[in-house]
């Protein structure tokens, strides 16, 4: 699996994320925001955490109008698979590329722990490698991770088997605890935690590793 990981100035888990899907298998590219071309031949792009541009306008507001978003919405709009962790879910939703938004958490503090999470629905290449209804730790790391969507809607991404994680117990006041959201096509997904920061036995927990492994394996069928 060709993968690029996009680069703002912020991002602070790129490398994280080029670790991870390396770790995996995949061949990893970095790419910087200004450029205005992704590599040719891609399988996979991936919009790592951070705190692109300082945050100063909105999260994610700013990243999602540089350069390569205008491609990397190309690339998804030609069904490319595209995942973006905290930051990169922020700049997700700013993209048009998945509903809803980030509002500052509830309780109005940054917050920084490992939290469970229930996987959703195993239909899609993300979440391929869990069992349904699994309990998994995975760590988040976020100021403006409440996410939020209008009832009508919300019901709707469960409906349709879009929501990818909730958490067990809502962190940061997410329209019905949801953690992780998936698109129409399901080859989008956007998530608050971090998979990449609990994906081998150095980071004291894997439960983020079948995340990576089953992507590679679902990608490498297509």
């Amino acid at each position: 699996m060709r993968a690029a990981v996009i680069q703002f100035p912020g991002s602070n888990c790129d490398r994280d994320m080029a670790v991870a899907l390396k770790a995996a298998g995949a061949d990893v590219t970095m790419v910087w925001h200004k450029n205005t071309d992704l590599p040719d031949g891609l399988d996979f792009v991936a919009i790592p955490g951070g705190f692109s541009f300082g945050d100063y306008l909105r999260v994610g507001a700013i990243a999602a109008r540089s350069p390569i978003c205008q491609s990397v919405v190309a690339f998804a709009n030609r069904g490319g698979y595209v995942f973006g962790v905290c930051n990169g879910f922020q700049v997700l939703t700013e993209t048009g590329l998945l509903p809803g938004a980030l509002l500052r958490n509830a309780g109005l503090k940054y917050i920084c722990k490992h939290v469970e999470l229930n996987v959703e629905t195993t239909q899609s290449a993300y979440t391929s490698a869990y069992k349904a209804d699994q309990s998994i730790t995975i760590p988040i790391a976020h100021h403006d991770g409440n996410y939020n969507l209008d009832d009508a809607n919300a019901q709707a991404l469960f409906d349709q088997d879009r929501v990818a994680f909730t958490y067990a117990d809502n962190p940061n006041g997410s329209v019905r605890s949801i953690a992780g959201v998936l698109s129409e096509n399901r080859r989008v997904l956007g998530m608050m935690p971090h998979p990449e920061r609990l994906a081998d036995p150095a980071q004291g927990g894997t439960d983020g590793q079948p995340f990576f492994a089953g992507l590679m394996d679902q990608i490498a069928t297509v």
